[in-house]
């Protein structure tokens, strides 16, 4: 079995950053707008080198979204930066009407998602911005794993044309991905190869997944661990591929189980192989303050959660077997 290993952690929001600096220098019709969170958003070195095309549009998160759909109609590709309770929920109106109805080219760039927050609270941890966003058609929905992988996203996302929401988040998290990947919109990442249950995961539950998979392999137990970067548009021929082979699946997110991941591969699932299937997710709950690793022990989003639901999705299968 191939183990992953990471030799430093960083946060998710930092390699936005770095993505965006590096899009500054690439395309010159690469503009930001932040609402009041430049530190926060890691948006500084971008506007180091690019003052004339940052604008700061102070606590208006409404106002940035109609300036950024703006923006497109002159040709700019507009990177909105704000946390992701503000970015979706806040200005849920503006942006189904100024850019998703019309198509507009602007990229909603949200940090600080989840429970892994920590401290602020449920005010700010949103639970639900996946299934906002993915509902509005024609918006593409990306949550990355890690530094490198938020980076080569942030990067990839301007050169795609329409609407995008990038999801990442705040605390340091283990980087294990390539360095200089190459990133595609819509295209699923096999980590592991196995025969006895599918994981598939997305964002902060990858590492999750894959330290789940190390111990469940030492219990005799072969996982498929599948990266879902992009929820939408969902990779289902690769949710197929593994699930036709394992016979079971377990869906790992930092998100409501209502509306996120695990829904969407529920939908794949029932349309084409319908197999028993476990959600880890928050349980139709708010967050609360707390640190990152306490919440997500509480709320059952861990490597832990993955294990004992993999085990209890596997024994579903033989049970269904047997009938």
């Amino acid at each position: 079995m191939k183990e992953y290993t990471y030799t430093e952690k960083k946060d998710t929001r930092s390699g936005f950053g770095a993505g965006l600096a590096e899009l500054g220098r690439k395309n010159p019709n690469v503009v930001a707008l932040c609402a009041d969170l430049i530190g926060s958003l890691k948006m500084n070195k971008f506007i180091e080198e690019n003052p004339n095309r940052f604008f700061q549009i102070g606590i208006a998160e409404a106002n940035m979204m109609g300036i950024a759909a703006g923006l497109t109609i002159g040709g700019k590709i507009p990177f909105t930066g704000t946390f992701a309770n503000f970015s979706t929920g806040r200005v849920y109106d503006q942006i189904r009407q100024s850019i998703a109805y019309s198509g507009k080219n602007v990229k909603i760039c949200a940090s600080h998602a989840g429970v892994t927050l920590g401290e602020d609270g449920a005010t700010h941890q949103i639970l639900e911005d996946i299934g906002l966003m993915k509902m509005l058609p024609g918006m593409v929905v990306i949550n990355p794993c890690d530094y490198n992988q938020t980076k080569a996203a942030t990067i990839a996302i301007a050169d795609y044309i329409g609407p995008v929401y990038l999801r990442f988040g705040r605390p340091a998290v283990p980087v294990f991905t390539p360095e200089n990947q190459v990133f595609e919109i819509g295209k699923a990442v096999k980590l592991l190869e196995g025969s006895d249950v599918t994981i598939i995961a997305t964002g902060h539950l990858v590492w999750e997944a894959l330290e789940a998979s190390k111990i469940l392999n030492k219990q005799g137990v072969s996982a498929d661990v599948i990266n879902i970067h992009t929820i939408k548009p969902l990779d289902e021929k690769a949710i197929i591929k593994s699930v036709s082979k394992t016979g079971c699946v377990v869906t790992a997110e930092e998100h409501n189980f209502l509306g996120g991941l695990g829904e969407s591969v529920a939908r794949v699932l029932v349309k084409n192989i319908p197999v028993p299937q476990e959600f880890v997710a928050t349980n139709d709950t708010f967050g609360e303050s707390g640190t990152p690793a306490q919440l997500m022990d509480k709320y059952g989003i861990n490597y832990k959660s993955i294990i004992d639901l993999s085990l209890k999705v596997i024994k579903r299968k033989k049970e269904s077997e047997k009938n």
